[in-house]
């Protein structure tokens, strides 16, 4: 049968008879005049390849976009380029970002002893990432982290080269250090991103020296691109602050801190922190977004330190789930009912001392704003408030509520 349930094809004999019969009755109803002849098969095949040409390059025209003119030849070669392309190595962009940034990325070696016979297997280890180079210098952004407690300082670059380092710079709550190497041999810095743009499920790669296997890469997605993950600046198991952070799946490891987050343009859009190592649990490593990074760079590299505010209190939360006051701790507050959050003083230093604050007042407010915990505090002097300014402090004593104003000075090194 054919297309249309119509015999309009067939190779049976008996069919082609019937329908040169047909064909044949037909001329002898209505005769035709023997001086006018037809067109010859010749002719006819002609024309019928004229037109069917035409209607193709119409139809390829239509397609495509592409100008139905003389040129349909390039036309036709630009397809088969785009074809060409699409089959290309879907993985070559990885290949040549990881190739641009590679030379960028270093391992730290930070020597927690001043032994003279100093080892890798007594070191931390942990990257770093080459973000400039000035005056016979080059730059290094690390994490805090790695270089905490170190003795001394050694960057390794991806040719090997050990290069004693100095430090620069170290922000705590920020989790960023920089420091400084010659530049003898360093060519490349890295080009860095808009982390701000960034999208879920966008690929990017990991670059550092994981378990001190350095010029490591893994690569994975942008699982989420600003998560807040509680963190403890003491690393004492109490959460006392929070970083927002890209989350990855890309394979971070002991060793990947301070090293390189970076797009399939081979820009850094992010620098590897930390990860969650539980049982169970895979696939969830974070990296600081590079814009948060390059501010405290600035900072770093001009005041060597991050200037915050400073109010002198150690504290703990009144409603702590994890660590939750005792009935006869806080009968000895004297609260009234009605207060359930706040920050117990439990020492005042420094401008908290010199404004009257001590141990066991609750406080509930700074400038008439709500403090219900220790990390909220935090927030306020580092965002809200700056060095020299004076803070209306709300807090009960003995059960009752007074008011006093405190000076907020520098926060002093630690």
């Amino acid at each position: 049968m054919g297309l249309f349930q119509d015999d309009f094809y067939s190779t049976k004999v008996t069919k082609r008879r019937r329908v040169f019969g047909r064909v044949r009755k037909a001329r002898e109803i209505w005769p035709r005049s023997r001086s006018s002849r037809g067109l010859s098969t010749l002719q006819i095949a002609t024309i019928s390849s004229v037109i069917s040409a035409f209607v193709a390059v119409l139809l390829f025209s239509m397609i495509t976009g592409l100008p139905a003119s003389g040129k349909a030849p390039h036309a036709v070669a630009a397809l088969n380029s785009k074809q060409v392309d699409s089959a290309a190595d879907p993985y070559e962009r990885l290949v040549q970002a990881a190739a641009k940034v590679r030379p960028t990325v270093v391992s730290i070696v930070n020597y927690k002893d001043d032994k003279k016979d100093k080892s890798l297997e007594e070191s931390a280890l942990g990257s770093g990432v080459i973000f400039k180079k000035d005056k016979g210098q080059a730059f290094i952004i690390t994490n805090n982290h790695v270089i905490e407690g170190a003795q001394e300082l050694e960057a390794v670059t991806v040719n090997g080269e050990m290069k004693k380092a100095k430090l620069v710079g170290a922000d705590k709550v920020n989790d960023i250090a920089i420091l400084a190497v010659d530049d003898k041999n360093i060519s490349e810095v890295a080009e860095m991103g808009d982390s701000r743009k960034l999208r879920l499920g966008e690929t990017v790669l990991a670059i550092g020296n994981p378990l001190g296997l350095g010029d490591t890469l893994t690569s994975g997605i942008v699982s989420y691109t600003n998560r807040v993950v509680p963190v403890s600046l003491n690393q004492d198991g109490v959460y006392d602050w929070e970083q927002e952070v890209i989350q990855t799946d890309a394979a971070i490891n002991e060793g990947n801190s301070g090293g390189a987050l970076v797009d399939l343009n081979g820009k850094v859009i992010g620098i590897n922190t930390m990860k969650i190592a539980d049982t169970g649990v895979e696939g969830l490593g974070f990296a600081i977004p590079v814009d948060q990074v390059m501010k405290t760079v600035d900072e770093l590299m001009t005041h060597g330190k991050i200037a915050r505010p400073y109010i002198g209190i150690y504290s703990m939360d009144l409603n702590n789930s994890y660590a939750p006051l005792e009935e006869d701790q806080l009968k000895e507050l004297k609260l009234p009912s009605g207060v359930k959050e706040g920050v117990v003083v439990l020492d005042a230093i420094g401008p908290a001392q010199e404004a009257g604050l001590r141990l066991n007042d609750v406080i509930v407010k700074f400038n008439d704003t709500p403090i219900p915990t220790t990390l909220e505090m935090k927030k306020f002097l580092y965002d809200k408030v700056k060095i020299g300014d004076t803070v209306k402090v709300t807090f009960y004593r003995d059960g009752k509520e007074q008011t006093t104003n405190v000076k907020l000075a520098e926060k002093p090194d630690q």
